[in-house]
């Protein structure tokens, strides 16, 4: 309605807040009066076969999220399930079983921290894998999942498990991420889960298995944890690219550890990218490697112990034989003081051909804005393959696995950045500890270890070094299966690696049921 002068009504600022201020408060009320939504599992069941080893099988796939609740003090006296997140997981069981107990099932999750299960999922264990070449190379988009004659799928039922933050795992409405952003609250959840399916899908009859990739490490920790708080005993351990105390890791300055233990991998980088002087380039990498891993653990270590005490004639050979063994040159081992750093290596081995070779796997290089400075733009091998993961996945479980969720499926983030190590405070993490104790509790345990000659995220060296000191006897050290690929962290990627893994994780488990 217009006014007597045929001009619009305005309404006053202050009148303009106040009324603003009253419909927010209306809102308000009417959003605290109306009953809270609970949050549900949302879940897709489909059906499916696959041919694995000559054998037809037919499985059914569960994909979805479930709600994780934590039981909290209500009335004083009452506990009260109150939720706190929705985890996602994909599980693959075999059909026409008639005895669950007799059937495994293994839990898998990668690490990062930040990273969500696909590259297991999608790379190694399930029956779907991401088309690559031969040597690992994803091409150019659009990407596509063929079936996966390597998945260990026929040796036992397979659960793949985004930790929250990852994949389509997320906090509920209220809860704040950054607490489950922590080692601590992370392995919580992760182990509630397992505890959760176990019992809903009757499971704990059947013999377990826990497969992790790279800082997955951290989640050894989970086989004490279900041990010590559930009574729930593994059969055995999958341990992909692991390297649990991150001593090993860390080029911190007083730190001499990792200059030692990545040096094998350094040699086989610069092998494979035929940077070594000629002799050392015709021999075979194994052999090179037990020569230089010798001269890592003895006189190289003893060198760097000695620090400035060591006189000219020791240090002048010591940097001859680094450069033999890396690739690089006398003036550069001498400006690094002996101690070569791994984005250094990364940048500096090609840097004459304007290369950067890859972190992960560094068998894959690219090429910087520039040849300058000591730290790359980029890994090369997650760049070849980040986008053919995404993809495929996003695809497969919308499209195959009829999974729809608005979300964004988050493959990798930055977590690792900002994660909380409150329990390893002032010191390194290391979970090494945990798995001693755990093998010593259960004693029927077993580990299968997995390595990548070509990994600089987690070297072959830093492990066995790892290993080589839990302080277990000769006896209980049998129980450890270590194997070597020709391909990096995620050796899977690599197809001759892959069938000789699957291979070898298969005795693994047949000789761990027998």
């Amino acid at each position: 309605m217009a006014d007597r002068g045929g001009a619009a009504p305005t309404m006053g600022l202050h009148s303009f807040f106040d009324a603003t201020k009253m419909t927010t408060a209306a809102t308000k009320k009417t959003i605290a009066n109306e009953p809270k939504v609970e949050p549900k599992d949302l879940t897709s069941v489909t059906k499916h076969t696959i041919k694995i080893n000559g054998k037809s099988l037919k499985y059914t796939v569960t994909c979805g999220t479930v709600v994780l609740k934590e039981e909290h003090d209500k009335d004083g006296d009452a506990l009260d399930a109150k939720p706190r997140a929705s985890m996602f997981f994909v599980a693959y069981t075999l059909d026409g079983v008639k005895d669950s107990a007799k059937r495994p099932i293994t839990f898998s999750f990668n690490g990062g921290p930040g990273s969500s299960s696909v590259w297991l999922h999608l790379g190694l264990l399930g029956p779907k894998r991401v088309k690559l070449d031969r040597d690992g190379n994803a091409g150019a988009p659009p990407y596509e999942l063929i079936d996966n004659d390597h998945s260990i799928f026929d040796k036992t039922d397979l659960v793949f498990i985004d930790p929250i933050g990852t994949g389509y795992s997320r906090m509920v409405a209220g809860e704040k991420v950054k607490e489950f952003h922590d080692y601590k609250r992370d392995l919580e959840s992760v182990g509630e889960f397992i505890r959760l399916y176990t019992s809903r899908n009757l499971r704990w009859a059947s013999p377990k298995y826990i497969a992790g990739e790279s800082s997955a490490r951290a989640r050894v920790r989970l086989a004490g944890l279900l041990q010590e708080k559930h009574g729930m005993y593994m059969n055995g351990l999958l341990l992909i690219s692991c390297a649990m105390d991150f001593q090993t890791l860390r080029f911190d300055h007083g730190n001499d550890l990792p200059p030692v233990l990545f040096l094998p991998t350094y040699t086989a980088t610069a092998w494979y990218h035929k940077a070594l002087a000629p002799a050392e380039q015709k021999r075979k990498l194994v052999d090179l490697l037990k020569e230089v891993e010798t001269f890592a653990a003895g006189e190289y270590s003893a060198a760097l112990f000695a620090g400035s005490s060591l006189d000219a004639k020791q240090r002048a050979n010591i940097v001859e034989k680094l450069a033999r063994y890396t690739g690089l040159s006398r003036e550069y081992i001498e400006a690094t003081n002996l101690r070569i750093k791994i984005h250094r290596f990364c940048k500096e081995l090609l840097r004459s051909r304007g290369e950067v070779v890859g972190r992960l796997d560094s068998r894959f290089k690219n090429k910087d804005r520039d040849s300058a400075g000591e730290l790359g733009e980029f890994d090369p091998a997650q760049a070849n393959l980040k986008g053919a993961y995404s993809s495929a996945m996003n695809d497969y479980v919308q499209r195959e696995l009829k999974f729809q969720h608005d979300l964004p499926y988050t493959v990798s983030s930055m977590l690792w950045m900002t994660w909380g190590w409150n329990e390893f405070a002032n010191r390194y993490a290391n979970v090494a500890e945990t798995l001693r104790k755990a093998m010593r509790m259960n004693t029927h345990m077993k580990v299968f270890v997995a390595n990548g000659y070509y990994d600089l995220a987690t070297p072959h060296f830093a492990t066995d070094y790892t290993f080589n000191h839990l302080n277990l006897d000769e006896e209980r050290m049998k129980d450890f299966t270590t194997r070597y690929y020709d391909a990096g962290h995620m050796m899977y990627i690599h197809e001759p690696s892959l069938a000789a893994m699957a291979k070898d994780m298969r005795a693994f488990i047949d000789s761990k049921l027998r």
